[in-house]
């Protein structure tokens, strides 16, 4: 979580502090300062030699007459125009000289120019100072954790375009789901997607699990089956949802990795149920490559959009990933990812709502294996089309 040692007063001027990049040789000074601002959840040595180096951070640090007397941390999400900021700290005996503020200014830059264009925060809903410093440098309340900190505290959730993009408007609000199993993207997608037409939809477990079984291609290159297309739609139109399909071949999918014959068989079997399914219920589907003209379309006519992704461009696996369509404009894509890494302090819900893919990148992301396979479910209410 992003911790925050912030002073109140922060219209001082601090002629003598100087920002600059964090060194390898600041290590000893910043496990100190840290030590200094932050009674729990302090960084670690160990992690703040790995922020020092690491390739999506921006370590930024205040020097005054040669020591250090504050720092901050933003993570560079891989793969998206989205970061955080991870921790901000001054010196207590430094604090009300606007030091801070110079920090977060400079960190904003920073971010920028590593292209992101949405930059994301915590913090807790008692901590006035904080809070009015955030709100002075334009962030604005876009949510709220309940019972998020160690002391059972609510945190606000902030968020700032850093470029001077247009501000995000939705115009839905679409309800965040958490997969609770490594395969179960899709119907966790599927669950965001029907939460955002119909409020009454239950976000729960159960049936996430009866979505997996109805939509489930049985076998995946390893482990246990993902979600085909076909099967989410029929799950969808099940539920009294109207469903279209675009996917670019008509070949069974996913038989990338699968080296067994025998499964390769049962995936050609499943797929074929599928595509029985669709034609019995009389669901649109188009053989093409899904194009960002496409979502733009369906956003339009009120439907909800899940899309399949490579993870590669996130974590480098070129795992097939389902995700939730929030919302397009001209800058980015946005989506809601289901998966957030258990027991990580790196990855928060935070980081997986609204998430902005940028459209320059969105070609890549949304083929995936060596089929090139490219593939999206729109939803929407029967009343709607």
């Amino acid at each position: 979580m992003a911790k925050a040692m912030v002073e109140s007063v922060v219209n001082e001027q601090t002629e003598q502090v100087v920002i600059r990049q964090a060194l390898i040789s600041d290590l000893t000074a910043l496990t100190a300062l840290e030590n200094a601002c932050f009674s729990n959840d302090k960084l670690s040595p160990r992690s703040l030699k790995r922020w020092l180096s690491a390739k999506h951070g921006i370590l930024l640090v205040a020097e005054q007459n040669n020591a250090l007397c504050g720092y901050g941390l933003i993570w560079c999400h891989k793969g998206t125009r989205l970061a955080r900021l991870y921790s901000l700290a001054v010196l207590p005996t430094m604090q009300g000289k606007g030091i801070a503020k110079m920090l977060l200014i400079a960190l904003e830059k920073a971010t920028a120019e590593r292209g992101r264009i949405y930059l994301r925060l915590e913090v807790a809903v008692n901590n006035d100072s904080a809070i009015g410093l955030y709100k002075s440098l334009g962030y604005r309340v876009f949510g709220q954790y309940s019972d998020y900190y160690d002391d059972h505290s609510d945190a606000l959730r902030m968020q700032k375009n850093i470029r001077k993009t247009s501000e995000l408007k939705l115009a839905r609000l679409t309800p965040w789901y958490q997969q609770t199993t490594e395969f179960t993207c899709g119907p966790a997608a599927l669950l965001m997607a029907m939460g955002s037409l119909d409020a009454s939809t239950e976000l729960t477990q159960s049936h996430e699990l009866s979505l997996w079984r109805e939509g489930t291609t049985i076998f995946m290159t390893s482990g246990h089956g993902g979600c085909h297309p076909f099967g989410l739609a029929l799950a969808a139109h099940k539920r009294g949802f109207n469903s279209e399909v675009i996917v670019n071949t008509l070949e069974p999918l996913f038989l990338d990795g699968v080296r067994s014959e025998n499964k390769k068989v049962v995936l050609a079997t499943v797929h074929q149920q599928f595509v029985n399914g669709i034609t019995a219920a009389k669901i649109p589907l188009s053989n093409k490559d899904v194009e960002l003209e496409d979502i733009e379309r369906w956003l339009k006519q009120n439907f909800s959009v899940l899309l399949l992704i490579s993870t590669y461009r996130f974590d480098g696996k070129k795992s097939p990933h389902w995700v939730c369509v929030t919302h397009l404009d001209e800058h980015c894509v946005y989506v809601h990812d289901p998966f957030c890494e258990p027991g990580s302090d790196s990855q928060l819900a935070i980081d997986c709502q609204y998430v902005p893919i940028a459209r320059s990148d969105f070609s890549k992301m949304s083929a995936f294996g060596s089929q090139r396979l490219r593939t999206a479910v729109a939803i929407a209410k029967s009343k709607d089309c």
